[in-house]
């Protein structure tokens, strides 16, 4: 049996030397590519160096290429560290500082009481702040501002602020005056009649109305004009008796005899009493006097000039002595009741000068006195009523009508400030008073009266002293955090 046999294929000895020259060559070219330095890499083998960034510490999606301030809250941006190669020795950046300034300690950015004696960061990852030597002087007599009781502001310090700052912070001074400050109280009043100045119509006599001249409510009399006429038997004897009287007088007048002529005439002058005390106008009895003959109705006059305020009667009524006919109120002077709390009605005097404002007639204004201060609170409102007298000439204040009072008040001379430079805490007063030119030292004050946009200060300012009025709260946040640099000083830091 016959057996086949495959032939193996061999590689002929020159394919072999092609195969191993192109094995040959790609390995050359795989070492020259790994050996080849393209350009922006680090021929060094280092890390290139990537431009700088800063970021917000209180916002971190705020992100810039270049320092400058936060666009949300204001801070200051801080440069954002790369992250140096896996190997490479962690290296924290110290500020160096000038030669000529020292670094006391470090700071940190939102608590200044905090300190440290080497750079550090704080819990947000924001650089402590180096406080150098010339910012914090030796605190002297003045960083321990005097209280107007001689106790010393551990809390504040005396501010020094170049002149350039000055005026991008806006700070402005003012001058402290010797002047009188006055405290001006304003109040709501009511408008009442003049309790003096109202009169009741009576008849004193029985009678009957025959005529009204005055027909209703409001109207407006004058004194001496007619109100009614009234037909009354008493009044009617009344006349003739008195021209009986009159003319016996005249018959007796040729007598010789002194009794008779003064008997005549005490006749007379009592018959013309009796007709005044009934109210009987004088117009009438000079009348009855030259010979007149006496009136079945007689015409009664208003007593007063003003409004009629009531009215009880009508034609043909009948009256009766004690019955009221009128009410006439003369409203040409008029009474502001008002409501003051106790420690404003404790500075008011009887006769103070007031002034009066109409809502609705801004530009038109009274002036009035103080006519009276009742003796007790009102219990629900613990306010003490006080009335004052104004004029009211034009008729513009009509009972129960509101007018604004305003009465001056605390009339006392002494130093004066703008009210503006007062920093008020509740506890305590604070000024800035500046002693030289760019330095700010903080004053405890006490203060009196405050007024028209001044405030009278008791204690801690002389007259002539510069008093800041504009960003004394900038100096108030300045000078906390001077005290607190100072203490922390002092305490050797933490």
């Amino acid at each position: 049996m016959k057996q086949n046999t495959t032939a193996k294929p061999t590689l002929s000895k020159g394919k072999l030397a092609t195969i191993v020259a192109i094995l040959l060559g790609l390995a050359a070219a795989a070492l020259l590519w790994s050996g080849h330095r393209w350009p922006g890499h680090d021929h060094g083998g280092e890390v290139a160096k990537q431009a700088d960034s800063y970021t917000c510490p209180m916002h971190p999606q705020i992100i810039q290429d270049r320092p400058g301030s936060c666009p949300i809250c204001g801070m200051d941006l801080i440069k954002i560290e790369q992250t140096p190669p896996t190997g490479a020795k962690d290296k924290v950046d110290e500020p160096s500082p000038p030669a000529d300034r020292a670094i006391l300690f470090y700071r940190n950015p939102m608590t200044p009481s905090i300190t440290s004696p080497v750079p550090a960061k704080d819990e947000m990852g924001m650089d402590y702040i180096p406080v150098y030597s010339d910012e914090t002087p030796p605190a002297t007599n003045q960083d321990k501002a005097p209280l107007a009781d001689g106790v010393g502001l551990t809390d504040l310090a005396t501010v020094r602020v170049g002149e350039e700052a000055i005026k991008l912070s806006g700070v402005q001074t003012a001058i402290a005056r010797q002047e009188t400050v006055q405290r001006t109280v304003r109040t709501v009043g009511l408008v009442v009649a003049d309790e003096t100045r109202v009169r009741h119509i009576h008849t004193k006599v029985n009678g009957w109305i025959e005529t009204l001249a005055t027909n209703f409510t409001g109207q407006a009399v004058r004194e001496g004009t007619p109100l009614l006429s009234l037909y009354s038997p008493e009044l009617l004897t009344s006349q003739q008796e008195f021209v009986a009287a009159r003319q016996a007088a005249a018959k007796m007048e040729a007598s010789n005899t002194p009794e008779v002529m003064a008997m005549a005439s005490q006749l007379v002058q009592a018959a013309r009493q009796r007709l005044s005390l009934f109210d009987v106008p004088t117009a009438a009895i000079e009348r009855l006097d030259k010979g007149g003959a006496p009136q079945r109705a007689v015409t009664l006059e208003a007593p007063i000039s003003g409004f009629v305020t009531a009215k009880g009667v009508y034609e043909g009524q009948q009256v009766a002595p004690g019955m009221e006919l009128f009410t006439i109120t003369d409203l040409s002077q008029v009474w502001i009741e008002a409501d003051l709390y106790e420690y404003e009605a404790s500075q008011v005097k009887i006769g103070q000068e007031a002034t009066l404002s109409l809502s609705y007639e801004p530009n038109a204004t009274l002036k009035g006195q103080v006519a009276y201060v009742f003796p007790y609170l009102a219990t629900e409102s613990r306010t003490l009523k006080v009335r004052f007298n104004f004029p009211n000439p034009e008729l513009k204040l009509k009972p129960q009508m509101y007018a604004d009072v305003t009465l001056a008040i605390d009339q006392a001379p002494g130093v004066s400030i703008p009210d503006s430079a007062v920093i008020d805490s509740g506890l305590r007063q604070v000024v800035f008073v500046e002693t030289v030119p760019g330095t700010f030292e903080p004053r405890q004050v006490k203060i009196g009266v405050r007024g028209e946009g001044k405030v009278r200060v008791v204690a801690g300012v002389s007259a002539g002293d510069l008093v800041v009025i504009k960003a004394n709260f900038l100096l108030d946040s300045e000078s906390r955090l001077r005290a607190a640099i100072n203490k922390a000083i002092g305490g050797g830091g933490k």
